[in-house]
């Protein structure tokens, strides 16, 4: 499906949206929830990878394709390897299977798993023979993926003595792993975190619990996006957020805060308000805690014709796409000046945007998403945009709440 986004005809938007439950937080409370049944959660995210990963779980033998779900593809490796008796062939996309696992698998490996490449070496299909754990103790770089180490950490209560894990070099997404711990501590769940250091305890029983996902804030970061390119006055009302958030992605309230837009909490809602046009001709950040909302920031500077220099950006090339080189090619389609390297990507300051560029996806929803809003500045066509229902199929709806003009062509 190909789309034509034109911008609300309303300058000062004042709107209220409803997000679903973060996606990555509903994918590793479906794992608790699968190892410990007594759990129920509340808000679950409606994503095509939760989705997934929910179907991926409640099989137990024979092929399971998670498709594009690269979260889902980690964490149901990690579960499958430790549930004696369950044999499934764990397989994706053409995208997944070029997306490496090796350091998951090596891992699993030393503490007992039994897993065999079908296809490549270090890459998907996986065969997977389940088999009671018995080993507590493992090491694997901590500066490739934070779903590595937070699949472990999953399953680590499961295990008969618990998971003791060591991490060598800089840790990626920390905040990514200090939500999977939390989740764990609030099914009671003992843990520690020191340095390079995660200890995570086993647990018999855990108690009839409820546990409510909070909204998604990598979701919110495209409204962010939409009130700093929308006029002063602007308000967009987002609920169910908290402002002590366990997600790496909250950073985005004091980030947007350099393109002058506040938040305001209030009881489970937060009001994203347009106070003041950014003084700022240029804008830094290291966004090794929060990859995922690098192509947000990267094309909000670019509709507000600032530069930007984003680093920490080493995970992206891993991700559904390249997303450094598809960033560099769309941006550039539009007339942006982008340069990239392995870790980051600069942004040149520019005039207005090339309007009725069409931009592809890659298979990428975040693509589709972060692109959306430079509509407010011009008009332009998305590619495959049904893309966005990986991880937020309301999306185009919430966007023509707004008042976005959204055809088919």
């Amino acid at each position: 499906m190909k789309i034509k986004l034109s911008a609300p005809t309303e300058k000062s938007l004042k709107k209220t949206i409803q997000i679903t439950g973060s996606k990555s937080e509903t994918n590793r409370l479906l794992l608790i929830q699968a190892l410990f049944p007594n759990i129920q959660i509340e808000n679950p995210s409606n994503s095509d990878d939760a989705r997934v990963m929910q179907k991926g779980l409640q099989t137990g033998s024979g092929v399971v394709d998670i498709h594009h779900a690269g979260t889902a593809m980690r964490f149901l490796t990690a579960y499958f390897a430790s549930q004696e008796g369950k044999n499934v062939t764990l397989t994706g996309s053409h995208r997944m299977q070029e997306r490496p696992i090796a350091v998951l698998v090596e891992a699993l490996r030393t503490l007992g798993a039994d897993i065999a490449y079908e296809k490549n070496e270090g890459y998907p299909p996986l065969k997977i023979s389940g088999k009671k754990l018995i080993k507590s103790k493992v090491s694997l770089p901590a500066n490739i993926s934070s779903q590595y180490i937070s699949a472990l950490l999953l399953v680590a209560p499961s295990l008969e003595r618990g998971l003791e894990l060591e991490l060598i070099g800089k840790i990626t997404s920390v905040p990514y792993l200090k939500m999977t711990l939390a989740l764990l501590n609030q099914i009671g769940v003992e843990t520690r975190f020191e340095e390079n250091q995660i200890k995570v305890n086993p647990i018999q029983k855990v108690k009839e619990t409820t546990l409510v996902v909070e909204s998604d804030w990598s979701s919110a970061s495209y409204f962010y996006s939409i009130a700093a390119l929308c006029e002063v006055g602007t308000q967009i009302q987002l609920s169910s957020y908290k402002k002590d958030s366990l997600q790496g992605d909250s950073v985005l309230k004091e980030i947007y805060e350099d393109f002058g837009v506040e938040t305001i909490f209030s009881g489970t809602s937060m009001t994203l308000k347009k106070t003041k046009d950014s003084p700022l001709s240029e804008v830094n950040y290291n966004l090794s805690n929060a990859p995922d909302i690098a192509q947000t920031l990267a094309i909000t500077c670019l509709g507000l014709g600032m530069g930007c220099h984003l680093t920490g950006l080493h995970t992206l090339p891993i991700k559904e796409t390249d997303r450094l080189a598809a960033l560099q090619t769309e941006l550039s389609k539009l007339g942006a000046n982008v340069s990239i390297d392995d870790e980051s990507l600069t942004l040149e300051p520019a005039s207005k945007p090339k309007p009725n560029v069409s931009i592809d996806t890659y298979n990428d929803h975040r693509m589709a998403m972060a692109f959306a809003p430079l509509a407010i500045k011009v008009n332009l066509l998305i590619n495959e945009a049904e893309v966005v229902s990986k991880s937020y199929p309301d999306f185009w709806k919430d966007l023509k709440t707004l008042g976005f003009e959204i055809k088919e062509v």
